[in-house]
């Protein structure tokens, strides 16, 4: 467990924003987890990455997030510093990273001195080494993640809206407590439940969330920074990944098994509320597909539709909570029903 006791004027200052970066990072943590088998919707799109690793010699300097410890400095997964940064705006600010925070940093995590022999160039040449890695992360940029991109954004930007829309009308206690099933808040204690067992304080500090395609339910804390903390979660929006819309049939999913896979996706996906744009995005499915679901679930009285702004926003009604509730299926993917 990581736990984060975050005072009064921290939780006030809580923000949302995305991270190309982070997704870059946070997808090649993917692969090494995975490196037997990626599941489902990012085995498609570990394949072929695997093969850009092999083959691309300029994507040789993001190996370094292969091997990686799970605790290691904040500077090499740079946190946005504005709310939409692009892939050039976070590699230019690799690229400039003060050598006092390389050395503040390495001081935190290797107090002795023994700097993992991985981590040596950004001591002894911090400059070069700096520049190697955004040279590197652009060239896996370019071929990895890029082609996927703009659908990303626009999953993210719904995400983006969504959350901030949750947190000024019902403020940062209500949304952190429906933020990810594997982050608890109990005032003033934020817990992300990973291995790990570590524990620290935010004071007077901002803390910024950051929604990631590329999760896939692992959750990254960064607390190196002295004004602000960063916690990722699993975005939805995972399955435009995938090659097939949906997940592989599961035997004993009672809730499609009731209304149907197509409708059944679309209730989980409303565990928060989406627009139809949002929903065939995070679902794979063409727009029309979700209209004629929704259709029929409002039709059947579980789901309801409400105008916020220019946008249509659809949720579940106590009836369709409740079916999802009630017919749970512990073996469908988090990230499908996040």
């Amino acid at each position: 467990m990581i736990r984060i006791e975050i005072d009064e004027p921290t939780l006030s200052r809580t923000r949302i924003a995305i991270s190309p970066f982070a997704e870059v990072a946070c997808s090649l943590y993917l692969l090494e987890r995975n490196r037997v088998e990626v599941p489902w919707p990012y085995d498609g799109w570990a394949r072929r990455t695997w093969e850009i690793l092999r083959t691309d010699p300029a994507t040789e300097p993001v190996s370094l997030y292969l091997k990686l410890p799970s605790v290691s400095p904040d500077f090499l997964v740079p946190i946005p510093q504005i709310a939409m940064p692009t892939i050039g705006e976070q590699l230019d600010q690799l690229r400039e990273t003060p050598p006092e925070v390389i050395e503040a940093e390495f001081a935190k995590h290797y107090p002795d001195g023994d700097v993992p022999e991985l981590l040596r160039p950004f001591r002894d040449d911090q400059r070069a080494a700096l520049r190697r890695l955004a040279d590197g992360v652009r060239a896996y940029w370019d071929a990895a993640i890029a082609p996927y991109w703009p659908a990303m954004r626009a999953a993210l930007d719904e995400e983006v809206l969504l959350r901030a829309r949750a947190l000024a009308a019902d403020g940062p206690d209500a949304l952190l407590a429906r933020l990810h099933d594997r982050i608890r808040w109990e005032r003033p204690i934020l817990t992300l439940v990973k291995p790990l067992d570590q524990a620290f304080e935010a004071v007077n500090q901002r803390l910024l969330l950051v929604p990631l395609i590329f999760s896939r339910g692992a959750l990254m804390c960064s607390g190196d920074q002295p004004d602000v903390v960063m916690v990722t979660y699993q975005s939805r929006g995972s399955a435009l990944l995938a090659e097939t819309p949906v997940p592989p049939p599961v035997a004993d999913d009672r809730l499609a098994i009731l209304v149907g896979r197509g409708r059944a996706s679309v209730l989980r996906a409303l565990s928060t509320p989406a627009t139809t744009s949002a929903l065939a995005t995070a679902l794979g499915l063409a727009a029309s597909t979700v209209s004629e679901h929704l259709a029929g679930l409002l039709a059947a009285g579980v789901v309801h539709r409400r105008r916020a702004g220019r946008r249509v926003l659809y949720g579940l009604e106590p009836a369709g909570l409740a079916l999802v509730r009630l017919l749970a299926d512990d073996s469908v993917p988090t990230e499908f029903v996040s």
